[in-house]
């Protein structure tokens, strides 16, 4: 996750997400395990197993489940299905798709696995704590944390070590991203209350959406992507302001939005990088 190929960035990972959820630290690793497994036995390719290109999607899925779901006989068994599913939707996307798929595989996959199990009655977790107003230290934590369904300071400390351990720079964009995020997201609520409601009521939960992290996540995951496929601030900038206002838009749909606004704010960002390279001459080709 987080476009870091490392496996000392993946351990920091793994210890964020158990000092915070020891049960969905299990369901990451396992996912792991049944992604890696999955393409080996079906013999995907060697290079992109060994890269953990068919293991993230995987430990997502895994440890949605155990978000959505109690750790009981069904959920286990929605979670090893849908961790070799995803896997096997990843290879499928990355060979018939002509353009970067993420996290898809991880997205549609757990879509279809919560639904299935609302369908089949699986014993779905509680509601969380109300965390009340937080500090801005804390909202960007989170925002890095939630990446993995993880609302916790000390979880986003670690991934954010992890990450710089691998690179610097995509630290430093992870931590922009989570910043811009919670700016975008307090001047959305500011605005939102204002005009729609006037004495302030809904204030307390949009507040709370965003101590939880829950507009950063996806801003952290566009911000890298759009790094990596251009060495600007741009793109990335761009690419975080899109994707905020995308995380209201899953809710209304009844879907849960997960890092879908991430692959739409990137694939938008990457969509007018085709149009400008396609449809407008290049830089000094204008004639004098």
């Amino acid at each position: 996750m987080f476009f870091q190929e490392n496996a000392l960035t993946g351990i920091c990972f793994l210890i964020g997400i158990a000092l915070s959820s020891p049960l969905m630290a299990a369901g990451a690793l396992g996912g792991s395990i049944i992604g890696t497994i999955t393409a080996r036995l079906l013999r995907f390719d060697r290079s992109e197993l060994e890269a953990g290109i068919y293991g993230f999607n995987a430990t997502l899925v895994g440890i949605a489940v155990f978000f959505f779901f109690r750790p009981e006989a069904l959920p286990i068994g929605l979670m090893v299905l849908g961790c070799g599913v995803s896997t096997v939707v990843t290879w499928l996307m990355r060979r018939y798709l002509p353009f970067p798929t993420y996290t898809t595989p991880f997205i549609v996959t757990t879509w279809a696995i919560y639904f299935l199990g609302l369908a089949l009655g699986a014993p779905q977790t509680g509601p969380g704590i109300p965390v009340g107003s937080a500090s801005w230290v804390v909202a960007v934590a989170d925002g890095i944390g939630q990446v993995m369904f993880q609302a916790s300071v000390w979880t986003g400390g670690f991934f954010l070590l992890g990450i710089a351990l691998n690179d610097w720079r995509h630290a430093l964009w992870v931590l922009t991203g989570a910043v811009i995020g919670v700016l975008v997201a307090d001047y959305e609520v500011e605005a939102a209350v204002h005009s729609v409601d006037p004495e302030r009521l809904i204030r307390q939960v949009m507040i709370e959406k965003i101590s939880l992290g829950l507009y950063g996540y996806n801003a952290t995951l566009t911000a890298v992507a759009l790094y990596l496929w251009r060495r600007s601030l741009i793109p990335p900038i761009l690419g975080i302001l899109i994707s905020v206002p995308l995380s209201e838009a899953f809710p209304w749909l009844g879907l849960p939005e997960l890092t879908a606004p991430f692959v739409l704010a990137t694939w938008s960002v990457l969509a007018l990088g085709w149009l400008e390279s396609r449809y407008l001459d290049p830089p000094g080709s204008a004639v004098a």
